[in-house]
């Protein structure tokens, strides 16, 4: 877009929302916001500096927990907390953290961060950098041997992680991987294998680089994924499927707040995390008032290592949130691809490198799904002369964002049911990582390649994803305790019974963190429980809710002194119990990039505080060691993992018995 063109259209996305008052404490921030706060800053002494800087972070500095729950209260007697926005920027080869006061229109406090690692990158440095070989005589002899035409190879960047023996003397750099674009759009398929190129961010320089072996690019033939390229005979596929509400949507969104049946909860946008679901609360039978489940929930990391020790690869193993952010690589919804036709959207905004808003229409899509499931059924036969079948649907609400992680494309869904439960799902499709290979056929393999072969040329390298979630349940209130109801087996030592055995529930409330701490392949099945000792219900059972995990629950297989697994130690266990902290969000640390794991869950857990009786957060993590296979070339469908928060005591009965079915209007025997 021409310069000019984009500026007149940044200060019409000021101006536009400037009549607009966020409802909401938790409210991201609005594009007149960010325009402010980049104001703000460019007129400070920092601003008019000779040095350049840019933003790698804006978003709304959280109000104390007790001033938003005080709010939602009574929002009539308290005032929204004011407004706050925390921003990190690089000016000086230094980190910079800024405190901005939005309705006062100054910077609270300007401090900088000293220690290891560094913000997220931006996607300007980013794009200025992977230009840089294109100009370097080296990288141009290297494509020129393997018979490729500089015009058709493109570059993008890779974090380098942290490694003691491999010093970058305070320089903050990425590596750079090339490949070749010619023949189709699925450029990850066709890499130029064996060249390290090793760049400086501020610098802007190639600091290092290195081909060491040619091997073949992968062809193009066969690896095109759109539409338009296909040809007959075209791929397995069942009839259309249209999604009807002839009574049309049943929930409402005012703002960013979200009501839907049972449910209330308020959606937001951030440059880091993406999705971010607050003060989801769910109402009793009788509709009079509202409990609190979860006061925020987000993806905090997505850590995801390779499995290729060499030159080229050992240093791919990436922290997607903390490196790169899922904000800017949010995808627009597609309707009917991405969503079904009843969704509803809502769009996001971030800062940019230079600090001005974008905008990402259809961030976010809420529909209503019922795919011929039910919530409850039973066939009761024991009657004389009558058979009963009783029956529910189940229709829940989904909230859904798609990042492109790179190759990967992550689907995050937040599905809520009218039983109370919350269903959190991840989604992985889009393209493997691939290292080309002089093997066109398994038999010719002599070495460990650590991975598949998937295609001719073409390896598909092992790997892992582990997806961290921040749960702050706020179980009928923020003062919880966490429980474990383990399952025991117990032999029998009555005689009157011929059972040799059977097994028990032993419940254990956790008092510190190092109770806290899970890893399920290690301990006796259980239930894993957020308990309100302080609400009981008339039966006189504490009100809580329940984690169940999927079966996608891997825990990291790296050794404790890889590097990269003391950056991620937290993955080792898919789950730990925290007090809550408002400054611990990011379960890798604040600032991941280069981090050397001094500032993440492990580290803070090794405080050992108590838990018990407090307001607490879970962080729980799915794992999947992806061992590549031909069907996931040249894109891999859909996998899926999921758990589940679902109510444990919290209701009288199960809240569902008083709802009538929607196939008819009378209850059917």
């Amino acid at each position: 877009m021409n310069p000019f063109y984009a500026q007149i259209l940044l200060h019409l996305l000021c101006f536009l929302s400037l009549s607009f008052s966020h409802l909401h404490p938790l409210d991201p921030l609005k594009p007149s916001e960010i325009c402010a706060i980049r104001t703000i800053i460019k007129s400070s002494l920092l601003g008019s500096s000779d040095s350049p800087f840019g933003f790698h972070y804006v978003g709304l500095d959280e109000p104390d927990k007790l001033a938003v729950l005080s709010w939602q209260s009574d929002p009539s007697s308290h005032p929204l907390p004011p407004r706050r926005a925390f921003v990190i920027l690089r000016a000086g080869g230094q980190t910079h953290e800024l405190y901005i006061d939005v309705a006062n229109n100054s910077i609270a406090s300007h401090s900088i961060h000293l220690g290891s690692g560094y913000p997220m990158v931006n996607l300007e440095e980013q794009s200025a950098v992977a230009l840089l070989p294109f100009s370097y005589s080296p990288f141009v002899e290297s494509v020129k041997k393997r018979g490729v035409e500089l015009r058709e190879v493109l570059c993008t960047t890779n974090s380098v992680g942290w490694y003691a023996e491999r010093v970058y003397d305070g320089r903050r750099v990425m590596k750079l991987q090339c490949f070749v674009a010619g023949g189709t759009v699925n450029v990850y398929m066709r890499p130029l294998e064996g060249i390290t190129i090793l760049v400086d961010l501020e610098a802007m320089e190639i600091v290092e680089y290195k081909d060491r072996f040619v091997v073949p690019v992968p062809v193009a033939a066969g690896t095109d994924y759109r539409a338009s390229t296909q040809i007959p005979p075209y791929g397995p596929r069942g009839n259309r499927v249209v999604v009807a509400q002839p009574e049309g949507k049943g929930f409402t969104i005012q703002g960013n707040l979200v009501r839907w049946a049972n449910w209330e909860f308020h959606v937001g946008f951030d440059a880091r995390a993406g999705l971010v679901i607050s003060l989801a609360s769910i109402s009793n039978e009788d509709n009079s008032r509202y409990h609190s489940v979860l006061y925020k929930g987000f993806v905090s990391e997505l850590f995801v290592p390779y499995m290729d020790p060499s030159e080229e690869w050992y240093d791919k193993t990436f922290f997607d949130n903390g490196e790169y952010g899922f904000g800017p690589y949010s995808s627009s919804l597609k309707p009917t691809i991405d969503c079904p036709t009843n969704a509803e959207y809502m769009e996001g905004y971030y800062a940019n490198g230079d600090g001005s808003p974008v905008r990402i229409p259809n961030v976010f899509c809420i529909f209503e799904r019922y795919a011929g499931d039910t919530s409850w059924r039973h066939t009761e036969i024991m009657l004389p002369e009558i058979v009963i079948t009783e029956a529910r649907e189940e229709v829940s609400l989904v909230v859904r964002t798609v990042t492109t992680s790179g190759n990967y494309d992550y689907v995050f869904d937040w599905e809520f049911k009218t039983s109370g439960s919350i269903k959190v799902l991840a989604g992985l499709t889009g393209l493997l990582q691939i290292r080309a290979t002089d093997y066109t056929q398994f038999d010719q393999i002599i070495t460990e390649q650590h991975g598949e072969l998937v295609a001719p040329n073409t390896i598909g390298v092992y790997h892992d994803h582990h997806v961290t979630y921040h749960l702050d349940l706020d179980v009928a209130g923020p003062v919880n305790s966490f429980v474990k109801a383990s399952l025991h087996t117990v032999r029998s030592k009555d005689e009157t019974t011929p059972r040799k055995s059977y097994w028990t529930v032993i419940k254990e409330t956790a008092k510190t963190e190092a109770d806290g701490r899970v890893k399920l392949s290690a301990e006796p099945p259980a239930e894993l429980l957020v308990v309100n000792p302080g609400v009981k219900t008339r039966l006189g059972n504490a009100v809580g809710y329940r984690l169940i995990s999927s079966g996608a629950a891997a825990t990291s297989l790296l050794t404790d002194d890889d590097y990269p697994q003391i950056r991620a130690a937290y993955s080792k266990k898919q789950l730990w119990v925290t007090p809550y902290n408002k400054s611990e969000k990011w379960v890798a640390g604040l600032y991941t990039d280069q981090s050397r794991g001094e500032d993440n869950l492990a580290a803070w857990s090794m405080r050992n505080r108590p838990i018990e009786n407090t307001d607490i957060v879970l962080w729980y993590t799915m794992g999947i060691h992806h061992i590549p296979s031909q069907e996931d070339f040249p894109l891999m469908p859909m996998l899926t993992c999921d758990f589940e928060l679902r109510p444990f005591n919290f209701f009288e009965r199960n809240p569902l018995i008083n709802t009538k079915p929607f196939n008819n209007g009378y209850w059917a025997n």
